[in-house]
């Protein structure tokens, strides 16, 4: 169940679209994106008021304008001919940067001594193409205009856009742990509520999804706001509007500032930013409640601060205070300290970024925790260095190649064996953390034949994605040297990786020194190929893509991951890779360890939120999206596609309710060595050994065999019969054209299928029903499940992977549809509860549970020596 199933929008190709989103059609190849034709997700009232999305798309060429020169020109990317002229394409060029807050450019020399007012550039080295980021802010305080008592509490939130995902970190004083974050739209109405995890801390990290259109445009308006309530004790309710401020853009230091008294309703808070050059903190203030009904934003600069005042400063000890100057003066204060956020400061060290680039295979991760007193926390691992390793220092962008500027060093710390430096770096100074909060910080690796560093990594924050990659834990090192055979590369790279209680893999990978020779042979979609897979290099059986990127971040969750893998994860026995198109084979590799029960969880352990996924207990939920379709037992959304249970060599679509299924096209494997799987799986990807040099197409996310031919599949319109795609086995590039129909004898030729491309003569005898169409065939009346066939009125206990026979449900065949119920238990009033294995209803304990306890210890000692 997607998120369009909990957020209005439409499905379209696989892809979810927001309310009042435009877009034109990406058929795939050979067919590409309809320029011509325009798509929009309109707003629509369901039934009881429900708001839902509407598909709607119309031929837009007709309204061209006519091109006023005698020899127009289609552009590309254009549906309507131009006339070729320089200034008006100038002119839409600059337009397009309208709509950025900062001008994208990399820093340049001339910036460093711009004053904090001034600086508007934004180093774009790791924004893809296409995307930008938006910061904003708001401070939450009592509401003062409200017959229940105020709050004294108040909240920093800060927010980051990234296309339709905005990610919040929020801080708060003088309050209780929140129970939840609710954004109000422009109208008051809760447009997203996020509930916060329980916890000591007084940080808020959350992600909103999937930002409809009109919330976008409300937000860059600055018409949402934010309240946070807590649940506990007095219920209380701090709230503010969201607003962008260009101080957000330089911010290092900030201040919460509150008031001692009760009920007060007053707060704000303050936005610091040491000058480039000279020691003057420049400061904004937002304040609210301190005047009443109103409230106060003003700018200020802190000259010449002396020796004293930036110890206090870096040390979290130094107060601001504001004061209004009436009879009964109010005021607010608060510390000052390092700007706190969900994201995590990191680096990766490469080769590549090595003063002078080299080609390595090795890798450096760092990660580093920034205290309210100044104290920097860092773990560093090195790995694949040439020689032996003479120096790990935190060092200054030299102003001269051979002039480095040590800022700290961490070799002492360094244990040469484990390749690991563990430690804290006490006695920071605010310019330091300044430079550190702005990215200007670097990490570099000195060895025995490289003197100046082999590996040399930026220090930088990375967005935090809400995904439950633990960062507090050193990620796994990805290198050349760990690839099989090993790979002489500029790159490095690390990985977060982790499984969750449902057995869902979350990984966020980081990439860096890709050489720009390297990247100018990576097509323009794809940076990179992430994969996930075991380190037996004679079975590549169970590798599995994660994701192509570009770019230098990767990140996901991979949910149906078999149990070999599972295995692998469990042992450490599996790796992730990243490919490129100069490296197919891999360009760095790391080896994973994520230890996980999924493979021995017994069934009572299975929690029911498991189940909901495979079974629907009330028919009438599956009712609540008109365009979701019911097939074998499960609910999909619009759009989506899927392996049926009745036969894996076929590929399954939802349409509007309707399900399209249709056979996988197999090619000829061409491979040296192939590797015959069991009868339930469908040979049809070329498993990739020796010298082979596969394909991975986009359209189905499979990689195929060099030379192989299929029709590819383009979501949600299925198998392309009109056209063919072919494997380049020398470059590994996919290769497709539309197919030729063949001339025709008979006179009235049919199409078999609709979806078929070519007519055909019509047969004299229709052909008997295969077991597919038979599942689709008009009035049928058996059912099947997997890989049985049921009767009408027969019942069963259905099978599922990983658990084997569910005894505790029971599925049967109505008119062929399959139905499936839990057995419902009765209700205990005893106090001592217990279950039985193999039993479906807990009961009332008799004994005492030894016996039980017995089986767990025995059964978890088993499963770990497996």
């Amino acid at each position: 169940m997607g998120s369009s199933g909990l957020i209005a929008g439409c499905s379209f190709g696989g892809r979810f679209y927001s309310l009042e989103d435009t877009w034109h059609p990406d058929l795939g190849e050979p067919f590409g994106v309809m320029h011509c034709v325009k798509c929009y997700c309109e707003t629509q009232r369901g039934r009881k008021g429900k708001v839902l999305g509407k598909v709607s798309c119309k031929n837009v060429k007709r309204d061209c304008p006519e091109p006023s020169c005698d020899a127009p020109v289609l552009l590309p990317g254009q549906c309507c001919k131009t006339c070729p002229k320089g200034d008006v394409d100038r002119k839409q060029v600059e337009a397009m940067f309208d709509g950025f807050e900062y001008f994208q450019e990399k820093e340049k020399e001339d910036d460093l001594h711009k004053t904090y007012n001034d600086r508007s550039y934004l180093s774009s080295e790791d924004i893809s193409p296409g995307e930008s980021r938006t910061d904003f802010v708001a401070v939450l305080t009592g509401v003062t205009d409200s017959w229940l008592p105020s709050s004294s509490g108040v909240a920093r939130a800060r927010f980051s856009l990234t296309r339709t995902s905005l990610t919040f970190s929020i801080t708060y004083q003088r309050i209780g742990r929140p129970s939840r974050v609710v954004f109000l739209d422009s109208d008051g109405n809760t447009a997203f509520e996020y509930k916060t995890p329980k916890g000591d801390s007084d940080m808020i990290c959350g992600v909103w999804k999937n930002l409809p259109q009109s919330h976008v445009r409300q937000l860059q308006a600055e018409q949402l706001r934010v309240t946070m309530t807590t649940a506990t004790g007095r219920r209380e309710v701090i709230e503010g509007k969201i607003i962008k401020h260009r101080a957000l853009f330089a911010e290092t230091f900030s201040s919460t500032l509150t008031s001692e008294e009760e009920h007060s309703g007053m707060g704000g808070i303050a936005m610091l930013t040491l000058s480039d050059t000279e020691n003057n903190l420049h400061f904004v203030l937002i304040l609210q409640g301190l005047i009443q009904h109103r409230e106060r934003d003003f700018a200020e600069v802190l000259t010449d601060l002396n020796s004293r005042e930036l110890f206090w400063l870096s040390r979290g000890q130094l107060v601001i205070t504001v004061e209004t100057e009436v009879q009964d003066p109010r005021h607010i204060s608060g510390f000052i300290t390092g700007r706190k956020s969900c994201d995590t400061i990191q680096s990766v060290m490469s080769s590549g970024d090595a003063l002078t680039p080299g080609k390595t295979g090795g890798v450096g991760s760092a990660f580093f925790h920034l205290h309210d007193n100044g104290t920097l926390d860092y773990q560093v691992q090195l790995v694949g260095a040439s020689s032996e390793v003479m120096g790990l220092t935190i060092e200054l962008k030299p102003r001269r190649r051979s002039k480095r500027s040590v800022l700290y060093d961490l070799t002492p710390e360094f244990d040469r064996p484990s390749g690991r430096a563990t430690g804290s770096w006490s006695r920071v100074e605010a310019r330091h953390i300044h430079m550190l909060l702005q990215n200007e910080l670097f990490i570099n690796v000195a060895t025995a034949h490289s003197q100046e560093g082999e590996l040399r990594g930026q220090i930088k924050g990375l967005l935090y994605s809400g995904l439950e990659a633990p960062r507090h834990e050193i990620p796994v090192p990805l290198a050349g040297q760990f690839v099989a055979p090993p790979v002489l590369t500029s790159a490095g790279g690390h990985a977060w990786v982790s499984v969750d209680e449902r057995c869902h893999l979350h990984y966020e990978i980081v990439v860096a020194g890709l050489s720009k020779a390297d990247d100018l042979t990576v097509n323009a979609h794809l940076h990179g190929l992430a994969e996930i897979g075991e380190l037996d290099e004679r079975s590549t059986n169970h590798k599995r893509l994660l994701t192509g990127f570009y770019g230098s971040q990767a990140q996901g969750v991979l949910k149906d991951i078999s149990v070999e893998l599972l295995r692998h994860l469990d042992r450490g026995t599996a790796f992730i890779q990243v490919s490129t198109k100069v490296n197919t084979r891999g360009e760095i590799r790391g080896r994973v360890h994520v230890p996980n029960n999924c493979e021995f969880r017994t069934k009572g352990e299975v929690e029911l939120a498991e189940f909901d996924d495979l079974f629907v207990r009330d028919p009438e939920e599956l009712k609540k999206d008109p365009h979701t379709c019911f097939f074998e037992t499960q609910h999909h959304a619009h759009g989506s596609l899927w392996t049926p249970n009745y036969n894996h060599c076929f590929t399954c679509s939802c349409q509007k309710r309707t399900v399209i299924c249709d056979p996988v096209i197999c090619p000829v494997l061409t491979c040296s060595r192939t590797i015959q799987p069991d009868d339930n799986v469908c040979v049809c990807v070329c498993v990739c050994v020796c010298v082979c040099v596969c394909c991975y197409f986009e359209g189905d996310q499979k990689m195929h065999a060099p030379g192989s031919t299929w029709h590819p599949f383009v979501p949600p319109f299925g198998y392309i019969k009109c056209a063919l795609c072919t494997c380049k086995g020398a470059t590994g590039e996919v290769h497709c054209e539309k197919v030729t129909c063949p001339a025709l004898t008979c006179s009235r030729p049919v199409r078999r299928s609709p979806s078929d491309c070519c007519k055909e003569c019509p047969e004299e005898d229709n052909p008997p029903l295969e077991h597919a169409d038979m599942m689709q065939a008009d009035g049928t009346s058996h059912c099947k499940f997997g890989k049985n066939f049921y009767q009408n009125s027969d019942n069963w206990h259905p099978r599922v992977p990983l658990m084997g026979e569910m005894k505790c449900i029971t599925c049967w065949c109505d008119h062929g549809v399959t139905k499936c119920q839990r057995k419902q238990c009765p209700v205990l009033t005893c106090s001592n509860i217990t279950r039985r294995e193999g039993m479906c209803c807990p009961e009332c304990q008799g004994k005492t549970n030894a016996h039980t306890h017995t089986h767990i210890h025995t059964h978890t000692h088993h499963a770990h020596n497996a």
